[in-house]
C-alpha cells in the first residue's frame, strides 16, 4: 500500500467538504482504497487529506488526472497543493 498526503488551503471548508464527499464514488473508481481528512487546529481552511492506493503507479495516475484538477478547482482549492507519497516502513 502507498499513501498519498495532500495539504492545501481551501476558500471555504464547508463548500470544499461537500465537493470532496460528492467525489467519493469517482475517487474510489480512480484507485483510492481508503482516505481521511484533517484540518489544522487553528485554521479550518488548512486541509490535509490522505488517500491509500495499491501501488505508487495508481497514486501517480490519480494525481495527474485532469478530472481531479477540475474537481479541486470547483471545490475552492487555493493555490498549488503540497503532495507526497509514502509507504509504511
Amino acid at each position: 500500500m502507498v499513501r498519498l498526503f495532500v495539504r492545501h488551503s481551501v476558500s471555504d471548508y464547508g463548500a470544499w467538504r461537500a465537493a470532496y464527499d460528492d467525489f467519493d464514488a469517482e475517487r474510489s473508481g480512480m484507485g483510492v482504497r481508503g482516505h481521511a481528512v484533517y484540518q489544522a487546529p487553528d485554521n479550518p481552511n488548512d486541509v490535509t487529506v490522505t488517500h491509500d492506493f495499491d501501488s505508487l503507479e495508481a497514486g501517480q495516475a490519480f494525481v495527474s488526472s485532469p478530472r481531479l484538477r477540475e474537481v479541486m478547482e470547483q471545490a475552492g482549492v487555493a493555490g498549488e497543493p503540497q503532495l507526497w507519497f509514502a509507504s509504511e516502513a
